[in-house]
């Protein structure tokens, strides 16, 4: 065999060269549609900021930003510890955690392929073939000379590298699914937190008002206590009938009973805010103050903040560019995977010469694989990841109306329960009155026990609303900042 021109062994290291550079060029595109974050109207403004009240910049040193922190608002040292405790403690964020760690370690196996992977393998074997070795046939036709097979010893030493260059964005489109995935569950972790921290707060707001409702109640028993000794001497006196003792009498116990509820109660919501913190119920307890937090004024915000802040949008986005890079990968399923592989080793019949020149072996070669008929599978996925995109885009854009009509409506409540707020007020203010003149009257024998009964309920009815109203404020100013506070590290 001649060998090869010169001339010629130039042309084909040209040609190799090209194949190369166009493999190498290929490797840089990608099947994938460009990204665009799916269009939403936003308003420039909400519906309700004319009930929004600004901050008094006096007070407030910037009234336009809520803090990350943004419960510190509320200016409470206990719930600020609370918060802390709960990031720390609460098992349902450390399983968030837990998930972001999974779709982290996703995404460093989605990049793997994009290098070459290198393999090490030594084997031995001992085989045997069947049939004979060949001999010489005399004149009667019978075999002489001839032996069995032995069996044989093989030893080989390997090592092998493969390497599948991505000439249509297949691998990378994967690392970019990935790399969404993993930026929606560092998000998703950022929700979780600011869901526990808006439940921490809401159920600390709650065991203050059951404190508050219990000091109302223990106020008004011993209210109710001197009404009945007060009544009984009146009774023995004469001046009292027996039915304005039994009013008396009943209304103490009536009241007693809805403290022992209220008791209940307010040990049930301490248990859930153990539980918010990651701690047994036995090992958690929180002294009572009788005080509920006062309500911040809300800084004011604009819609397009939510976009910026809040986690949940965030992630719903992102999930949008992953189903986007999965078209991607689909598509590319439809043109052939480029392989480079290559073997180096030494195989012989003995190990002590298995390293030597005469054993060498060695292989390296490029592959192309490639689905000719797959009776429309490629197009079904296709497709698929294109409705999903859809689907992703979708929840995407009701997550940012759900946003933005959850700020809509404690924007609302926050506003209606302050003014609810200061009539509650007026109408404690005028049922105290009504008691005091009902005492009078009843003092002076002008009216019976049972106005004073009237009116006591009365005061403790308007008592107890006040309390509600003020919770119910709270309540509807944390989700508010919550909605707005957005993310934090």
């Amino acid at each position: 065999m001649r060998p090869m021109p010169p001339e010629h062994r130039t042309l084909a290291a040209h040609r190799h060269a090209l194949l190369l550079a166009v493999a190498f060029a290929l490797a840089g595109c990608k099947m994938a549609p460009t990204y665009v974050v799916p269009p939403i109207d936003m308003p420039a403004t909400y519906k309700e900021t004319g009930l929004w009240r600004q901050a008094d910049p006096a007070a407030v040193p910037d009234p336009s930003a809520v803090p990350e922190a943004w419960w510190t608002l509320f200016n409470d040292p206990e719930l600020n510890r609370l918060q802390d405790e709960a990031v720390a403690g609460n098992q349902t964020l450390a399983s968030t955690i837990a998930q972001l760690r999974v779709a982290q370690a996703a995404l460093d196996t989605s990049r793997a392929p994009l290098l070459p992977t290198l393999g090490l393998s030594a084997g031995g074997t001992r085989s045997k073939t069947g049939g004979a070795s060949s001999g010489t046939v005399d004149a009667n036709g019978n075999v002489v000379g001839s032996t069995a097979s032995r069996p044989r010893n093989l030893y080989t030493l390997q090592a092998s590298a493969s390497w599948e260059l991505d000439l249509w964005g297949r691998l990378s489109s994967a690392v970019d699914v990935a790399s969404a995935r993993a930026q929606a569950s560092v998000d998703d972790l950022a929700a979780a937190r600011l869901s526990l921290q808006a439940t921490v707060a809401q159920t600390y707001f709650a065991v203050r008002a059951a404190d508050a409702q219990l000091a109302v109640l223990d106020e008004n028993l011993v209210a109710y206590q001197r009404s009945l000794d007060l009544t009984r001497n009146r009774y023995r006196a004469g001046v009292a009938s027996a039915a304005d003792v039994a009013q008396a009498e009943s209304q103490l116990y009536s009241t007693r009973a809805q403290r022992l509820e209220q008791v209940a109660s307010r040990a049930q919501l301490e248990h859930a805010l153990a539980a918010l913190l990651g701690r047994v119920p036995s090992a958690f307890s929180l002294a009572a103050t009788g005080l509920l937090p006062d309500a911040p004024v809300v800084p004011v915000s604009l819609p397009a903040t939510l976009l910026q802040r809040r986690p949940d949008i965030a992630a719903a986005e992102r999930r949008v560019a992953a189903a986007n890079a999965q078209i991607g990968v689909a598509k590319a399923a439809f043109f052939p995977a480029l392989t480079l592989s290559s073997a180096v080793g030494y195989r012989s019949s003995t190990v002590s010469d298995i390293v030597g020149a005469p054993n060498l072996f060695w292989s390296i070669g490029p592959a192309l694989a490639l689905s000719v008929f797959d009776n429309g599978a490629r197009r079904a996925a296709v497709d698929s990841a294109t409705f999903a995109r859809d689907q992703a885009a979708a929840v995407y854009r009701q997550a940012v109306i759900t946003a933005l009509q959850e700020v809509e409506d404690n924007l609302v409540s926050a506003a209606v329960l302050q003014d609810e707020l200061a009539v509650q007020q007026q109408a404690l203010a005028s049922s105290r009155k009504a008691l005091e003149v009902a005492n009078n009257q009843y003092r002076a024998g002008i009216v019976s026990y049972l106005n004073v009964v009237t009116a006591q309920a009365s005061v403790l009815s308007a008592q107890r609303s006040l309390l509600d109203v003020s919770n119910r404020r709270l309540v509807a100013v944390n989700i508010l900042l919550k909605n707005i506070g957005g993310r934090w590290g």
